[in-house]
């Protein structure tokens, strides 16, 4: 079943790069008590992804922070090491924090899984964004193709702020 508006979010875990190498950090760690933006990407370094989605939260990071979100972070199926590299690429340190779901475990979670076979990626995350208060979902954005960066944009969130 697939996470609605009202639901509490699913226990999980979340690989991030830190300074001194891989780690960990838990959805009660990002959810409990914040208000947060979790958006997901179908991959890292891929265009849609790394042209629009992550440079729109990274560069209006500040204006979310504004509106009173504690969090923004990006979610999408690939391991820690892909992410690092792709938040030092994208110079999202300190504005947007990524998530790595390697085996798409949080993704399955929400029901919002994405089927990327017939690209050669298996399975992936679907693009959305996700706006949580205390752990609970109260705005729910999911784009109707994977190429498109609409309803999950930063621009959207804000409005809808």
């Amino acid at each position: 079943m697939t996470i609605q508006v009202g639901d509490k979010m699913p226990e999980g875990a979340f690989g991030v790069m830190t300074a001194e190498g891989p780690g960990q950090v838990t959805s009660e760690e990002l959810f409990a008590g914040k208000k947060t933006v979790i958006f997901a990407v179908p991959g890292a370094f891929t265009p849609a992804c790394s042209a629009k989605h992550l440079p729109g939260f990274i560069e209006k990071s500040d204006e979310l922070k504004a509106k009173g979100v504690d969090n923004i972070a990006c979610l999408s199926v690939n391991d820690v090491f892909v992410m690092g590299a792709w938040s030092k690429d994208q110079g999202a340190e300190g504005k947007v924090t990524l998530l790595a779901d390697g085996n798409a475990d949080y993704v399955t979670a929400l029901g919002l899984q994405l089927d990327a076979s017939g690209f050669g990626m298996g399975t992936r995350g679907e693009r959305f964004a996700v706006v949580v208060e205390d752990g609970v979902v109260t705005q729910l954005h999911r784009e109707a193709a994977a190429s498109d960066v609409k309803a999950s944009s930063a621009e959207n969130i804000l409005n809808n702020l």
